[in-house]
């Protein structure tokens, strides 16, 4: 119980500062949500979405889950994602993995069972068998096949036919420098011509 009362007092010390740095911050907070981004990535402790993009709450809207995995089925992502393209209209959909993913060794060791080994049986499918790869480069093409996911899924399809702006990117996070890599691999109708309609 010592160790939950900690985070309770940090709560407190975090909110005051907040607070003191930008007075009426929670209040403005409270009244509206209007991020421009929605965030797919890991569920790593190590890669909080708004600190390492050194956004502040309200700004940026989360989606994690293991490996940062774009599932078609998934009804989780799914409703977050309708949510944010429909409801909040994000600007942008960035999908972020990191070196070092637990999830991405556990899918190429196979040291996994049961609900997880079936979920990281998407990163088994995409994997090539004729040349082996590292494991960043599994990352980063982890990455790039979940926003081919993305830009194939039909809520971002709506979105682009009604000419909302919406575009997507993958990124990759570093653990040893804090860096995010930017894959240069956006999508959107500004960079596809069978996108502009």
């Amino acid at each position: 119980m010592e160790n939950i009362q900690k985070l309770l007092e940090h709560n407190k010390k975090w909110a005051s500062q907040i607070e003191s740095e930008m007075p009426g911050f929670f209040d403005r907070l409270s009244h509206q949500q209007k991020p421009q981004y929605l965030w797919i990535g890991c569920s790593d402790s190590r890669v909080p979405a708004n600190q390492i993009t050194g956004l502040l709450p309200g700004e940026i809207f989360v989606h994690r889950n293991i490996s940062n995995l774009v599932i078609n089925t998934d009804i989780n992502l799914l409703s977050v994602l309708q949510y944010a393209v429909d409801i909040l209209k994000v600007e942008h959909i960035i999908v972020c993995g990191h070196y070092g993913c637990g999830g991405v060794e556990a899918a190429v060791r196979g040291h996994v069972r049961g609900v997880l080994d079936h979920w990281l049986n998407h990163i088994r499918d995409i994997i090539p068998s004729d040349h082996p790869l590292d494991l960043n480069e599994i990352c980063e093409l982890n990455v790039k096949h979940q926003v081919e996911n993305l830009a194939n899924n039909v809520i971002v399809h709506d979105a682009w036919d009604r000419k909302q702006k919406l575009l997507i990117h993958g990124w990759v996070y570093s653990l040893e420098n804090g860096i995010i890599k930017d894959l240069l691999i956006s999508k959107g109708p500004e960079f596809s011509p069978s996108l502009r309609r």
